[in-house]
């Protein structure tokens, strides 16, 4: 199982530099960040920083590590547009970026920004789309679609990725959502513990069949809160959260690799902004927990 870092952008610049190269030779495989604009809060109150514009930066100065978005929203961008900004991530970097794509779901972004959330049916059925005009541009000469709400005329996307550039598709849903990730993506993410993780990695190996793909072709992805130590308490229907203490986790560990899972990311944004609290968490994670699951 592969473990990459998740740090918050909420943390300021400097911060989440340092926290990117701190877990970059702590031996992580990856780092992702979040699209987002400000928290999903009444309030929606506090500094939030730019996902792709942190990518842009860490591919630069961090080397190794894939690098990724979890997820960019679809609403927020056109796909022609976020495609052409991955692709050029991806030479800063070296050929290390994921693009990291959902519906969008955040409303008081939507709300505050005047942007179109538009109802289930026509959302999903612009975010396959989307996923058509992304893999398009990366894997054609020159992309044609003529489509509900995306048209491409003989459309360039110069240079080509450096690197396979894969689409990974965040998604919890079990009706249509499975069929879109088992057409258009490379990988998939969904949040939860290993008991919920076993389930949606069911229902994806499921639609996988149905579309006549080998469900090995997916890489399977997965991220939790995490409470170390005696403030987490076990059953509390919360299935989003893990934690305990190091034996709890390492069980917790070998049950998620037990259900398939390919890659965990590792999340800070329940701690605070103090980096020094980040760096004890992925260090626990890195040297005292994943090297002990079997």
């Amino acid at each position: 199982m592969r473990l990459s870092a998740w740090p918050t952008a909420y943390h300021p610049w400097s911060t989440f530099l340092v926290l990117a190269r701190h877990v970059e030779a702590a031996g992580y495989d990856g780092v992702w960040v979040a699209d987002h604009f400000m928290p999903d809060t009444a309030e929606a109150q506090g500094p939030v920083h730019e996902c792709f514009s942190l990518l842009a930066a860490v591919a630069a100065l961090v080397p190794r590590v894939r690098l990724g978005s979890l997820v960019a929203g679809n609403t927020y961008r056109h796909p022609a547009v976020l495609a052409n900004q991955a692709r050029t991530i991806d030479h800063i970097s070296g050929g290390r970026f994921v693009l990291g794509l959902g519906s969008g779901w955040q409303e008081n972004e939507h709300e505050r920004y005047g942007i179109e959330l538009p109802a289930t049916g026509p959302l999903l059925r612009r975010f396959e789309e989307a996923c058509r005009v992304v893999r398009a541009l990366r894997d054609e000469p020159l992309a044609d679609l003529d489509g509900e709400f995306y048209q491409l005329r003989s459309a360039p996307m110069e240079p080509k990725p450096v690197g396979p550039m894969p689409l990974l598709i965040g998604a919890a849903g079990e009706r249509v959502m499975p069929g879109i990730v088992a057409r258009q993506a490379q990988e998939w993410n969904v949040w939860g513990t290993p008991e919920r993780f076993a389930r949606k990695n069911a229902v994806m190996t499921a639609a996988c069949e149905r579309e006549g793909r080998d469900p090995a072709t997916l890489w399977r992805t997965t991220a939790a809160e995490i409470i170390v130590g005696s403030g987490f308490r076990a059953g509390t229907g919360d299935d989003v959260t893990i934690g305990g203490s190091v034996e709890q986790l390492v069980d917790t560990f070998g049950r998620y690799a037990e259900a398939g899972l390919d890659e965990f990311i590792v999340m800070d944004g329940n701690l605070g902004l103090d980096p020094a609290r980040s760096m004890e968490l992925f260090d626990l994670m890195a040297h005292d927990v994943l090297p002990r699951v079997g």
